[in-house]
């Protein structure tokens, strides 16, 4: 949706929103490392108002086609391991049907993904003691780049970040580490530039059964098998590879995914 102010019958601004939903994958701890799986991400997806209220429509369709219900959760590990409400996948001919419905509205729909992945093993050899939450490293470098991605777009356009609680603990450092961002600025951003353009932060339970969520959820795991093997190749992922961001020049490397170190 586009908001227009009218001055004197002269259009002087209009502000574009958007929603970024953002979501992990991997464990962030750093007290272990899954050496088949070393890798913590981050993604997020970022929707126009209007392109979001199209894609959730469109899965609420999806769902009540397969399942009679738009209450299920679409959850990645859950789908790939046929659990839940996916065990209807133990049959082929209709897994078939429903990958190819899925990967069809994922790959239509408008919306652009900006991931954060770190090498957990590389990450602490370079490190040491001092190395810090892998989760806050992420958010950090996202919440620059959905910056420079909005600036790309429109400069006038407004951003509500969603996130989905982990915990009390968990969220009361998110939240302190996102507070901070936003109060100080970074070395490419400013503070005022932040709080210009984030104008929520919202901070949703499982329950709420929020659509973009589940969209970040299924396309952060494809992300992450791509970070580990880039050679291998991985349908999920080539349905989305064409929405991460691209810089000028055309890359995607330190614009839509950043790996760190």
């Amino acid at each position: 949706m586009i908001e227009y102010y009218i001055i004197e019958n002269f259009m002087v601004d209009q502000i574009k929103k958007f929603n970024f939903f953002l979501d992990e994958t991997g464990d962030h701890g750093l007290g272990f490392i899954d050496e088949k799986f070393p890798i913590f991400l981050l993604a997020g997806c970022l929707f126009e108002e209007t392109e979001y209220s199209n894609i959730v429509s469109e899965i609420n369709r999806f769902k009540n086609e397969f399942f009679k219900t738009t209450e299920v959760f679409l959850h990645s590990r859950d789908i790939r391991k046929c659990e839940g409400s996916f065990q209807i996948l133990f049959d082929l001919e209709l897994k078939r049907n429903f990958y190819e419905k899925l990967n069809k509205l994922i790959n239509s729909a408008e919306f652009t993904i900006i991931a954060v992945a770190i090498d957990k093993k590389k990450y602490i050899e370079k490190y040491g003691n001092v190395a810090q939450n892998p989760y806050t490293i992420c958010l950090s470098y996202i919440l620059e780049r959905l910056i420079f991605c909005t600036d790309e777009k429109i400069h006038t356009s407004t951003i509500s970040i969603n996130i989905e609680k982990r915990g009390k603990k968990e969220d009361a450092q998110l939240l302190a580490h996102y507070n901070s961002v936003i109060d100080k600025g970074t070395y490419h951003v400013s503070s005022d530039h932040f709080k210009q353009r984030i104008v929520e932060f919202n901070m949703k339970l499982k329950k709420d059964n929020d659509i973009g969520l589940q969209i970040a959820d299924l396309c952060a795991y494809p992300i992450a098998r791509h970070v580990l093997n880039s050679e291998e190749p991985y349908i999920p992922f080539k349905v989305i590879e064409g929405k991460l961001r691209k810089g000028t020049n055309g890359k995607v490397d330190g614009y839509g995914l950043k790996v760190f170190p």
